[in-house]
């Protein structure tokens, strides 16, 4: 079986407005172009690649303030972004986020699909790339939850992939959740400033085929869920 990856954070029912919102895009955008090349350029959709390709989108906040003005990028107080990149139609990537709404029921969130074929993929699908990608979403978005991982893992260990209630390869877990307990080796923990932790399960590329490392991820669930870290995500007080 062959895994197929993504990155993203959550966080649920923090009112921002769009100028907040297109501030925190700005700053993730800055952060994840300071993780690989291939990030550094972004473009908007559109009907085909070749048309996609001539609708660059500058990444400041100048810019962001513009694309949640348009109707399709704001609903209430949902501030929606779809971007894209990739020098061919066989390797892309992209992010779609959300940012600024009060819903208690849908989270705000940022999901990246890295590159996952071609030399590009090869380079930025590692321990190190993945960790510093959760990071920027962190430092950016300050989210409740965070993970970077094979679907295909996720989709083998739970029906429902509720953001915060799995393990997966790399994780964030916000201060307001708790602290993050000792784990076993190979296992790393690392502080994100004072915003929370990230937990790497592997030095190596994380897949459902290798059964040490399913079975590291069910000891370490069972680890996190004993220390009331997996848990469906939760509005929390301002401030």
């Amino acid at each position: 079986m062959t895994d197929t990856y993504y990155a993203a954070s959550y966080w649920l029912a923090r009112a921002e407005s769009v100028e907040a919102c297109a501030r925190r895009a700005e700053h993730f955008f800055h952060l994840l172009g300071r993780c690989d090349p291939a990030w550094a350029r972004w473009y908007e959709k559109a009907n085909s690649f070749e048309a996609a390709r001539k609708l660059q989108f500058g990444t400041d906040a100048t810019s962001f303030r513009k694309l949640f003005a348009r109707e399709e990028n704001h609903f209430d107080d949902d501030f929606s972004f779809h971007l894209w990149t990739g020098d061919s139609l066989e390797e892309t990537s992209l992010v779609d986020g959300a940012c600024g709404s009060s819903s208690l029921q849908l989270p705000s969130r940022c999901v990246l699909r890295p590159y996952d074929e071609g030399p590009i993929g090869d380079r930025v699908l590692t321990a190190p790339v993945m960790t510093a990608v959760s990071r920027a979403m962190a430092l950016a978005w300050d989210p409740e939850w965070g993970v970077a991982t094979s679907r295909e893992h996720r989709d083998s260990v739970t029906a429902d992939a509720d953001p915060g209630t799995f393990v997966g390869w790399v994780m964030y877990f916000s201060r307001l959740r708790g602290t993050v307990p000792a784990l076993p080796a190979p296992v790393r923990v690392e502080p994100v400033e004072d915003k929370g932790s990230l937990v790497i399960l592997t030095p190596e590329r994380f897949t459902v085929s290798n059964p040490e490392h399913v079975a590291l991820a069910a000891r370490v669930h069972d680890l996190l869920d004993r220390a009331k870290l997996l848990r469906p995500l939760r509005p929390w007080p301002a401030g």
